[in-house]
């Protein structure tokens, strides 16, 4: 077992005691402010801020999605991971100012143009900030259901029906072997794509736009859920954000 994932739950608690635990996954203020334009917010920490991208706070805490999605995983997904990305991100560009004005779709749009030196660095944590971004909006208390509008139309038209459609990705995701994300992407004529990705690879690479993606690098589940990942996917159909996701479809449809 990787060391990363060699935490156990007692030794969690242990390490940050029960004082900081309440304050991590009790306080609204510790994981983020309660704030509207989910979706815009986090789409904004896709931009750099003076040629740095930085951390998005989340607009629940990190106990919000229990029982579906864990508090400890989901703070240390957040705190740790995503945020090694962002700083690693943030490194890569550090002697490349003129990048550093590009969002992440552009940098992962144009990767083969950037110097060879940063690129698998880019690829990586340009990738996964994108994806970690839209993971966190794409989340919430309040999910689950059925996609509406015009993503709900598009679905049915591509896949038949959304229950198809979730067999169809739930499929795509557990047998991604290894590391990596499934993803439902769009083109700018609302085409919809399905495809599971290696590593922190996106969709942006390829010129789409990604709407909805599941995290399946065992550090999004494996706490909660150990090998399971079939057991983690059916959990996280109960916490998508669906007016995010339909949100991000109508703009890529917009463009």
């Amino acid at each position: 077992m990787s060391e990363r994932f060699n935490l156990s739950r007692r030794g969690f608690l242990g390490a940050v005691g029960l004082g900081s635990l309440a304050a991590i996954w009790g306080s609204k203020g510790a994981s983020a402010k309660k704030y509207g334009g989910v979706g815009k917010t986090f789409d904004q920490a896709t931009v750099p801020t003076n040629g740095k991208f930085t951390l998005p706070a989340l607009p629940y805490d990190y106990g919000d999605l229990e029982p579906h999605l864990d508090a400890e995983t989901m703070y240390i997904h957040h705190q740790k991971h995503h945020q090694a990305l962002v700083t690693n991100l943030n490194a890569a560009l550090a002697d490349y100012p003129k990048l550093q004005s590009m969002n992440v779709a552009e940098l992962l749009h144009g990767l083969s143009s950037l110097p060879s030196a940063i690129q698998t660095a880019v690829r990586n944590n340009a990738g996964g900030h994108a994806n970690h971004a839209i993971w966190w909006a794409t989340l919430s208390p309040k999910g689950g259901g059925n996609a509406g509008g015009a993503l709900a139309a598009a679905i049915n038209a591509k896949y038949g029906s959304f229950n198809s459609f979730k067999t169809t990705f739930n499929d795509i995701a557990a047998r991604r072997f290894g590391s990596g994300w499934g993803w439902l992407s769009t083109d700018s004529k609302g085409t919809l794509y399905l495809a599971s990705y290696p590593n922190q690879d996106s969709p942006y690479m390829e010129g789409l736009t990604p709407l909805l993606g599941v995290d399946v690098w065992e550090h999004a589940y494996y706490l909660k859920f150990r090998q399971k990942r079939a057991e983690f996917l059916s959990a996280w159909w109960n916490v998508i954000n669906w007016g995010e996701v339909g949100r991000r479809y109508d703009l890529a449809i917009a463009k």
